[in-house]
């Protein structure tokens, strides 16, 4: 199995992993490591390559898989969780806990306290990110934000992800120093290249977060190591971004 192993300092007892779309067991659209059980594909094979998610990472147990809304609820994990739970992150202060965010574009974004005793992992679109996810998961977690990292995963790159107005007003309002982030399309007059990654940065550190790491690894334009909802529409698969701390 292929996976990307995020490049932070991280304390010897956080493990993570963000896998990518090959050597999996489904074919048609979701081919062939998705992980993904609600976009189409056969359950079975979601279920197998779930497994071999596991098998492969030797995770201690089934990853807590988040039913995602674009929205701003964070969970909290621990051994006694079995349903899924309606949010955008997750986090624990537990061993052995496996938290995990799907994506297909959206940017994944990973935490860790210094010490390694408190992480979290969050689904962070554009819609997640305008409406506060990051500074929401950051306020949550019983760290102080300075004893925080965060990793951002792969995600659809600026040069890639074109949106309307609509999507450029809602960060400027937030703040206007956000306008950096955003291009005017070349090709698309009245819309913008928007960048999530300095996005998600610029706002990590207003929270306080200054260790961020990761970004800059484009979903969009790489078919073969990963899927792409605005690339391939919505029948497509899911890449899961995972972290955990041993016991």
């Amino acid at each position: 199995m292929r996976f990307i192993t995020p490049d932070w300092p991280a304390p010897d007892s956080v493990q993570t992993a963000s896998t990518m779309r090959r050597d999996g067991y489904s074919t048609g659209h979701w081919d062939s490591f998705n992980l993904g059980q609600h976009v189409g594909d056969q359950d079975g094979r979601v279920v197998a390559n779930r497994r071999l998610l596991r098998d492969s990472l030797q995770l201690p147990v089934e990853p807590v898989w988040l039913q995602q809304v674009h929205g701003t609820e964070v969970f909290y994990a621990d051994s006694l969780t079995v349903d899924i739970p309606m949010a955008d992150a997750v986090w624990t202060d537990k061993p052995d806990v496996v938290l995990s965010i799907m994506t297909a574009d959206c940017l994944p974004v990973l935490f860790t306290s210094k010490s390694g005793d408190c992480i979290a992992a969050v689904h962070a679109g554009w819609r997640g990110l305008a409406s506060g996810i990051l500074q929401k998961t950051v306020t949550t977690l019983p760290v102080p934000a300075n004893q925080l990292m965060a990793w951002m995963g792969p995600a659809i790159g600026p040069a890639h992800f074109e949106v309307g107005e609509d999507v450029l007003q809602a960060f400027i309002s937030i703040d206007p120093a956000h306008s950096s982030a955003f291009t005017e399309s070349p090709t698309d007059p009245g819309k913008y290249l928007a960048d999530l990654f300095s996005l998600a940065r610029a706002v990590l550190v207003q929270v306080g977060v200054a260790n961020v790491y990761g970004g800059g690894v484009c979903t969009y334009s790489d078919a073969g190591d990963f899927f792409s909802y605005r690339r391939d529409g919505a029948e497509t698969g899911r890449m899961a971004t995972l972290i955990w701390t041993g016991s």
